[in-house]
């Protein structure tokens, strides 16, 4: 249902982006810190939302559709304002659009599997590449003006930010690969009309 705890959390996600988004294009110190923190708050109710959900038993169709539509949104959102404030720099512009395609390319993958009834399941990898994307995105959301309300302006977040998200893109492409080889294996008899191999169901 969608009033369930776990759903709540994944809409909690959905609801923030535009208050992201206002944080970033207002730009001080302190809505820089603001949207760090708010990023982040954001990511541990994607790991908390199915955490609830597989302790109380309460997965549901509709809670596997909205969760990585709301991590994918969040995160598309994210990058894109970093990139029209000009938080990020020109080569950190390449990470973030091999981490847009990435996701449009996985998202593409798991519509066309479902329609086969076969799951893409994530992967532990795919999860660690979760996790960094979090932290560059909450450090670039940050950057050095909101390290300074937190007097450690000394450290360069921004620069420490960028490099977490080409370690994060490159994840990505390892990820992205894997997803693209699982899912030529699973889909390859139904090319050749037979059914498709059997998998656990979508995450």
């Amino acid at each position: 249902m969608l009033t369930d705890l776990p759903n709540i959390l994944t809409l909690s996600r959905i609801a923030a982006i535009p208050v992201l988004v206002a944080l970033v294009a207002w730009h001080r110190p302190g809505t820089d810190l603001a949207a760090s923190l708010l990023f982040g708050a954001a990511g541990i109710t994607d790991w908390l939302d199915g955490r609830l959900a597989r302790m109380h038993q309460l997965q549901s169709d509709l809670g596997r559709m909205l969760d990585p539509i709301a991590d994918k949104l969040l995160v598309g959102a994210t990058l894109m304002v970093l990139a029209g404030m000009n938080r990020l720099t020109w080569h950190g512009i390449y990470p973030a659009i091999v981490i847009m395609c990435r996701e449009i390319l996985v998202s593409g993958l798991r519509e066309y599997l479902a329609g086969l009834r076969v799951g893409l399941p994530v992967t532990k990898l795919a999860k660690w590449k979760t996790g960094l994307q979090i932290v560059a995105l909450g450090l670039l959301l940050s950057g050095d003006t909101g390290a300074r309300v937190l007097g450690i302006g000394f450290l360069p977040i921004g620069d420490l930010g960028e490099i977490m998200l080409w370690l994060a893109a490159l994840l990505t492409l390892v990820t992205g690969w894997d997803y693209l080889l699982a899912s030529l294996d699973h889909a390859a008899p139904s090319l050749r009309g037979g059914k498709p191999k059997a998998a656990p169901g979508l995450q």
